[in-house]
């Protein structure tokens, strides 16, 4: 009985005291959220969780400032395309066409002496002008010898081959690609400017021994025909002659085939044409 007792009474103080408990913590929160609405002002709260304004977040460290600088100076440079088409190097420059031909004289003497590798120069005879550009009286162009050589058998001249590749404009070296189509007033096929072939010439030249014989032999003929002592004779000497020239004529175009052509030699101040292959451009 006494143990019953015993029993009620702890149950019941287990009961109050889980009570008293309840109505601390209820009265404990209660006191918290009276605090928060007393000293802050809800709405900012929760205006200031859904900001975006830099100025509402704490400051950052200088480290993690100088990354976020450096990031965003990156974000911000201008991205600057990569040149890869020749026509953007040239772009807003003044393009002179190809084709255009410009009248020039040699500064020094050309010959099929001068061996390939050297360099040979040009001055423009008259001011070149046009509506984007002009370019002045004596401006120099500046060409190298590819190839040469002098004069060679079968009567065949010598050779000088010259390629321009480059022009003095307003105190700059402006690259061109550009070759000879006249010189010394005379024209020039691919490039090549020859010396005379002179196998026609040089073959004439063999058949005079020839020639010469045949009309001595027909005057020598005539005296004899002039004197009746004599006029048996005149037909061996008109033979003699008629052989001479004949075989001399067969002859000459073979000894020709091994004589050598005429040399390459223009004076200096001589009137050159120079023609553009491709665009040239200037600033």
């Amino acid at each position: 009985m006494k143990i019953k007792l015993y029993q009620q009474i702890l149950l019941t103080f287990s009961l109050i005291m889980l009570s008293i408990s309840v109505v601390k913590a209820f009265d404990l929160d209660m006191t918290v959220d009276d605090d928060i609405r007393t000293n802050y002002n809800s709405s900012k709260l929760m205006n200031d969780t859904n900001t975006n304004d830099l100025e509402s977040l704490p400051e950052l460290p200088d480290n993690l400032k100088n990354n976020s600088t450096n990031n965003s100076s990156r974000n911000n440079q201008t991205y600057t395309k990569p040149i890869t088409n020749i026509n953007d190097i040239h772009a807003g420059n003044t393009k002179i066409h190809k084709g255009t031909i410009f009248h020039v004289t040699n500064v020094s003497q050309i010959s099929d002496y001068l061996t390939s590798g050297t360099t040979v120069k040009f001055k423009l005879n008259s001011p070149v002008i046009k509506n984007k550009y002009s370019i002045p009286k004596g401006a120099i162009f500046t060409g190298e010898i590819t190839e040469s050589h002098q004069p060679q058998v079968s009567c065949n001249g010598g050779l000088v081959v010259i390629k321009i590749n480059s022009m003095n404009y307003k105190n700059q070296t402006i690259p061109i690609n550009a070759y000879i189509t006249k010189a010394d007033n005379k024209f020039v096929f691919l490039n090549n400017i020859k010396g005379e072939r002179t196998y026609l010439k040089t073959m004439w030249k063999k058949g005079a021994w020839g020639r010469s014989m045949f009309h001595r032999m027909c005057s020598l003929s005539a005296k004899l025909g002039s004197d009746g002592a004599t006029l048996v004779l005149v037909p061996f000497s008109f033979v003699y002659g008629v052989l001479c020239a004949g075989g001399n004529a067969v002859i000459s175009p073979v000894t020709a085939f091994f004589s050598k052509g005429g040399h390459v030699s223009i004076q200096s101040g001589s009137n050159f044409n120079i023609r553009l292959l491709d665009d040239a451009y200037i600033n």
